[in-house]
């Protein structure tokens, strides 16, 4: 890499943790995720097959729930139930008007008699005629107590006064039974005929909409069609229907967040996970565009400093600094000194390899490498928790602080009245930085209801798994790889879970600049050759990204959604 380029990216350094080796199943299972005991892999078919141990997570079940893609319709509505229960108010069909309601043209009218003979009142004589002979149908007042349908010589139906029986034959309850079996299967039918065949997207919406509206019954039915429709393997809106399945089960079953802390924890050969990463950073610009962004946009704060302070929030592999490293070691009046304070929580360790400790000697590497003078120093905690004093703030430094896709991750007033979202924010303004820069999914999942959430999970991660095939073939290995151990953990969780335990809470860039505005900070926009840059980047791998400019920010997006949000601040 020359020395004067300055946006070029050959390495990778995303800020993301996720899980290992897998295996390709063409199918989701039946199988979900509360069956496994930190052993999502023992079923071959799964989405998540893997083996997973963490020592912070309370072992799961070993059992296995299986679900069936019907259910029993047999039993009555709750409504039929009470009056064929009740048994001194039950009108019974004679064998003939059975016998007439099995052929086709009269279900519908044989149905209407059911239903009238069932709303009767016990103290009327209800004559009721077979229209065939274009009688008509009336009810007759009298003083009997209870009637039972006969059939006379010419085929009318009338009723003749009897005493009710205590017992009702078997078979007539056994044909009545039928009648409404078959009354209810039309109903069910006629509920699900409005999501068109072959749409899977509907489908899945379906399932969401039943979910939350806790019709757990309906759920099933839809869920079991889902999963025989999606595939790991299949087109982007099949490869991604697996996993919001999964999720939408794991929600049903209150798994969510033992799942999501499963595939975090998981600590794979550090070879493997940057495997993953380093395709997923070469096949989409996500996260160039993210890193681009950061350092044009210190480098143009910071250009005239002798000594500069970057606090990174989510420090990752520390390669996401080569390129300013570099560019600050081509001064033409010499190096400046280059501290940077890495801030990651203690869970996502695996990300690194081996720790912050090895972010250590990457970056001193580094520093010897461009001769630039580079001093770090690990600070292994939860954002909401770093203060002031982790971060020795020295007098004479320029301060830069980056917030790379991490900010989401601390709630705000809607999970904690304290606020950390904001509270963070103004700790990092106390700090008086001469930039600070942001980074975010153009996603809103963060208050919105369930179902409104999960149609915008759906759409934003449907953009992402069709921008990804365009570069990696689907029935590639590599592809599931990516899929499942970057993208699938976040999906399970802005799904499944709720409250604190859902940490993937994404805000639109609106609100974020509300949030910066109410900090105390100014919005300056990026530069002008930052955008040309990443403009010439994005001709690299597809036509259909775009790059627009809003608010004073830069939105990379697919076709006509946008994904990525970046902007600076001071």
């Amino acid at each position: 890499m020359e020395s004067h380029q300055l946006f070029g990216y050959s390495v990778t350094g995303a800020g993301l943790s996720y899980s290992s080796a897998y295996q390709i199943s063409p199918l989701i299972p039946i199988t979900l995720f509360g069956s496994f005991k930190f052993d999502i892999g023992n079923s071959p078919s799964s989405p998540f097959s893997n083996h997973f141990d963490c020592d912070t997570i309370t072992t799961l079940s070993d059992s296995r729930e299986q679900y069936s893609t019907t259910d029993n319709l047999s039993g009555a509505s709750p409504s039929c139930n009470s009056l064929l229960e009740s048994g001194n108010h039950f009108h019974q069909l004679s064998p003939a008007l059975l016998q007439d309601a099995n052929s086709s043209q009269n279900v519908k009218y044989t149905l209407l008699q059911l239903e009238t003979a069932l709303m009767a009142p016990d103290d009327e004589d209800i004559t009721m005629s077979d229209t065939s002979l274009g009688e008509s149908s009336r009810p007759q007042t009298s003083g009997q107590t209870t009637r039972a349908w006969s059939q006379d010589h010419h085929g009318s139906c009338v009723i003749q006064p009897r005493q009710r029986p205590s017992v009702v034959s078997g078979q007539r309850q056994s044909d009545e039974d039928a009648l409404i079996e078959e009354h209810q299967k039309q109903m069910e039918e006629a509920k699900f005929q409005s999501i068109p065949p072959g749409n899977l997207k509907q489908l899945l919406i379906a399932c969401a909409k039943a979910l939350a509206e806790n019709n757990i019954n309906d759920f099933d039915k839809l869920i079991g069609k889902a999963r025989i429709a999606v595939s790991i393997g299949g087109e982007p809106i099949q490869r991604l229907g697996a996993y919001l399945v999964e999720g939408l089960v794991a929600r049903k079953e209150l798994s969510g967040n033992n799942i999501y802390r499963a595939l975090r924890c998981r600590e794979p050969e550090s070879n493997d996970l940057l495997s993953y990463m380093r395709i997923l950073y070469e096949i989409c610009p996500y996260l160039k565009f993210g890193y681009m962004t950061a350092n044009g946009a210190i480098a143009e704060a910071c250009k005239n400093d002798e000594r500069i302070h970057i606090i990174d929030f989510q420090i990752a592999q520390g390669t996401q600094w080569i390129t300013l490293l570099q560019a600050l070691a081509a001064k033409p009046d010499g190096a400046p000194h280059v501290r940077i304070t890495g801030i990651d929580d203690p869970v996502n360790k695996h990300a690194r390899g081996d720790g912050l400790e090895a972010v250590h000697r990457r970056l001193a590497a580094i520093s010897e490498k461009f001769n630039i003078p580079v001093e770090f120093h690990g600070v292994p905690v939860f954002a909401p928790d770093v203060t002031p004093d982790m971060l020795d703030i020295r007098p004479g430094e320029a301060l830069a602080v980056n917030f790379p896709l991490q900010l989401h991750h601390t709630p705000d007033e809607s999970v904690d009245v304290s606020n950390p979202r904001d509270g963070l924010l103004r700790m990092v303004k106390s700090l008086n930085p001469k930039a600070v820069t942001l980074v975010e999914q153009e996603s809103n999942t963060n208050t919105t209801p369930f179902l409104t959430r999960f149609i915008e999970t759906l759409d934003y991660y449907l953009a992402m798994f069709e921008s990804i095939v365009v570069t990696l073939p689907r029935d590639q290995k590599d592809r599931i790889g990516v899929e499942q151990h970057c993208l699938a953990k976040d999906i399970v969780n802005v799904i499944a879970c709720e409250g604190k335990e859902r940490v993937e809470r994404h805000e639109l860039f609106g609100k974020w600049k509300s949030r910066l505005i109410m900090a105390g900070f100014r919005q300056y926009p990026l530069s002008s050759y930052v955008n040309s840059v990443i403009r010439s980047l994005l001709r690299c791998y597809s036509e259909h990204y775009t790059l627009v400019e809003k608010d004073g920010a830069m939105l990379l997006g697919w076709k006509n959604r946008n994904l990525i949000s970046a902007s600076a601040w001071n």
